[in-house]
């Protein structure tokens, strides 16, 4: 191990107790914001030009790196089709590491142009862009690449490495963000990007971001104890909603399960804004079948939510945890038969 690794991860373990956006309530991002979208447009050509008209009248490093951030989420366009055909060639030589390693050095060409060009990119190219602007305003940042997981990739297609983000040291502690998931979603149905700024991803509580974030390097979770691939892959399909609405999954901690028909499923989720219960509801899916259904919701004294519902039919059913029409969290249940 070389000793800026070790550096880094000496720092990590002394400073990343709740290293989250909370850390900053006392400060207003919008002058930064402001900033942001005041150089909307702005090219690439002179990447320290522009790191500089971004921070130049920010008055702390919190402030420079949520106007760079902020820029980036907000100008730069997820490329849809370079990712398509990444995934198929990296399919196409999964079995040949020599070909493999060619492609990825072409097509890191290609991203980095298309970024610049056109403003178009990978994951990749949005933590490159992150890190480089705040490094170039002497802010600690790094591209953190690992896994992660959307209501669009099937668990199995993780086999490798297939998404990245950034990790930034501010006041002497490391913070995650994700500009990709933070800029918009791609609409499959008539192929366009769609920018639709998520601030949920901006310096995420670590426990929240592990739910849908794997890093390759572990130490890189900033958690205290050690995240299992395993359990990762088995959890539950989150969805940027649930960022934008503070409400994650807590139990069952596993998407697929099981239940005696007549008996009661129920679902703890964690909310962080205090949202009104009245606009959850459920919506189950089983083959054709599409149900909303009003289930029974309480709010526990610790300020989680609990949901409960009866399956009184067998079956599979997909079922989806919705805030006003917005899905937050999938599960997969399997309705069998009562045990006598």
């Amino acid at each position: 191990m070389n000793k800026w690794v070790l550096l880094i991860i000496i720092l990590i373990n002394q400073f990343t107790i709740e290293a989250q956006i909370s850390d900053f309530k006392n400060i207003n991002f919008e002058n930064a914001d402001k900033i942001a979208y005041a150089y909307k447009g702005s090219d690439l050509s002179n990447l320290p030009q522009l790191a500089y008209n971004l921070t130049n009248n920010q008055t702390s490093d919190v402030e420079k790196f949520r106007a760079i951030y902020t820029w980036v989420s907000t100008n730069i366009e997820y490329d849809y089709k370079s990712f398509k055909k990444n995934a198929s060639k990296r399919n196409e030589f999964k079995n040949d590491s020599l070909e493999q390693s060619k492609w990825n050095k072409s097509f890191s060409k290609q991203v980095f142009k298309k970024l610049v060009k056109e403003k178009k990119t990978l994951c990749t190219g949005y933590a490159y862009l992150v890190k480089e602007l705040a490094n170039l305003s002497n802010i600690n940042c790094e591209i953190i690449d690992g896994y992660g997981r959307s209501e669009n990739l099937e668990t199995s297609e993780l086999k490798f490495p297939n998404h990245s983000w950034n990790a930034v040291q501010l006041n002497n502690k490391w913070y995650l963000c994700d500009a990709t998931w933070s800029s918009g979603i791609y609409n499959m149905n008539n192929y366009t990007f769609e920018f639709k700024y998520n601030d949920g991803y901006f310096l995420t509580d670590p426990e929240l971001f592990a739910k849908d974030h794997f890093p390759h390097e572990s130490v890189w979770s900033l958690l205290n104890e050690k995240t299992i691939f395993s359990d990762f892959l088995k959890a539950p399909i989150l969805y940027g909603n649930a960022y934008i609405y503070g409400v994650f999954p807590i139990e069952p901690s596993i998407m697929h399960l099981e239940i005696e028909k007549n008996k009661e499923a129920k679902f703890i989720l964690k909310d962080l804004k205090n949202i009104d219960i009245n606009t959850i509801f459920l919506q189950i899916d089983s083959g054709n079948n599409n149900q909303f259904i009003k289930p029974k919701v309480e709010r526990l004294k610790n300020g989680s939510i609990e949901i409960k519902y009866t399956f009184s039919k067998l079956g599979l059913y997909d079922i989806h945890v919705k805030i006003n029409n917005y899905p937050i969290c999938t599960y997969v249940i399997k309705v069998k038969k009562e045990l006598k």
